[in-house]
């Protein structure tokens, strides 16, 4: 098994960008020279560019995912204590808008196959005060969207469509009509934070709805919740897209479909090389579902395999992750919920099982097969 040429990163920005360099350095010049550095024209563009490649969706630029999601929650003006139910498994932004607004998270467990949140502990969760449901396209796939959608309609509650991690992923619906991750709930919320499918060059975030009033709605609310100049209808936040940020994002959304199609490309060698290894599950599929591989996600058997593994793959020049370590309920801040260790089992084992493997479009074939290797010799 010899080591590959080049480095094995878990993502390459920086080789991304290099081969965009000359688009980038033209964008931030014409920002430059426009000097229209908060709300220009880059921003409107790249909402539009952005809702067309969504099929049609209306586009709220923000300063970033955890903006996206408490704006989504503002504009639904629950009241104070109201419950917002989100999957145990989980990065803590999803937690903490609702905790920011005066909501409470209530938890529900997540599939042990997919990973998303799992509509029967959905159901089990839900309750008169319940407002919202978070549904979190994890790792690049969308969550049963058929089923918490029916729930939330049977509720009368909204369903809100974390899709920071799976922007591009769609979804068949139960006509057969198939629709992009985020677009198909009350409102989705997405995060260009550097590391995402589509990263910009520093923070940002937006909002999808197909609603027309939802989207004016949500653009007063992240504009200081002015109706006009100095006329404030509602209390909102300062929560802005920079127009250089956008102006980036422009030249990368073009590269979005090519780059979405390379991460697949990994993933199917993975998927060839891992299958069948004793004691590792590859990442499931749900069939209505693209899945566009923010991450690579392996299960292991036991947390000590996992831990294992992950020390023989850095000994063999491999770096891996482990998205997440802690499930949200045991972290500190979120002790107050009253939520006891084993009342989330699957969330709370797959803490302590899951790996991610480098997943980036400029993988090599000849970096995923040494990884393979690499995994299939421990």
């Amino acid at each position: 098994m010899n080591q590959p040429l080049a480095p094995i990163r878990l993502l390459d920005l920086a080789a991304e960008h290099a081969a965009l360099q000359p688009a980038l350095d033209d964008a931030v010049r014409e920002t430059l020279a426009e000097a229209a550095f908060i709300q220009g024209p880059a921003v409107g563009q790249f909402a539009a560019e952005l809702g067309a490649y969504l099929g049609g969706a209306r586009v709220v630029p923000c300063a970033n995912g955890t903006d996206a999601l408490t704006l989504a929650l503002l504009s639904l003006d629950l009241p104070a204590g109201a419950e917002v139910i989100v999957p145990a498994f989980t990065y803590v932004a999803t937690l903490e808008a609702a905790a920011l607004l005066g909501l409470r998270p209530v938890l529900a467990d997540v599939r042990p196959d997919t990973f998303n949140l799992d509509p029967v502990a959905v159901a089990a969760a839900l309750t008169p005060r319940t407002g919202a449901i978070i549904a979190v396209h994890l790792f690049g796939q969308c969550a049963d969207l058929a089923a918490l959608g029916a729930l939330a309609d049977r509720r009368g509650v909204a369903l809100i469509e974390d899709n920071a991690q799976a922007l591009g992923a769609t979804y068949r619906l139960a006509d057969g009509a198939t629709a992009y991750a985020g677009t198909v709930g009350t409102v989705g919320t997405t995060s260009f934070f550097p590391s995402k499918n589509l990263g910009a060059l520093g923070d940002g975030g937006a909002l999808l709805t197909r609603d027309p009033a939802r989207a004016a709605l949500l653009q007063q609310l992240a504009n200081h919740g002015q109706s006009a100049k100095y006329c404030h209808q509602r209390i909102g936040l300062n929560s802005r897209l920079d127009t250089l940020q956008a102006a980036l994002l422009r030249v990368k959304l073009r590269q979005l479909p090519a780059n979405t199609a390379a991460r697949q490309a990994v993933a199917a060698r993975y998927d060839g090389a891992l299958a069948a290894v004793p004691g590792l599950a590859v990442p499931a599929r749900d069939p209505r579902s693209s899945h566009v591989f923010h991450q690579y996600t392996v299960t292991l058997a036991t947390p000590a395999h996992r831990d294992a593994l992950r020390a023989h793959l850095h000994q063999h020049g491999v770096p891996t992750m482990v998205y997440y370590p802690l499930p949200v309920h045991q972290q500190p801040a979120y002790a107050y919920l009253g939520y006891r260790a084993g009342q989330f089992p699957v969330a709370e084992r797959l803490c302590e099982t899951v790996l991610s493997l480098p997943m980036h479009p400029l993988l090599t074939v000849e970096q995923a097969e040494y990884i393979g290797a690499a995994v299939k010799r421990f």
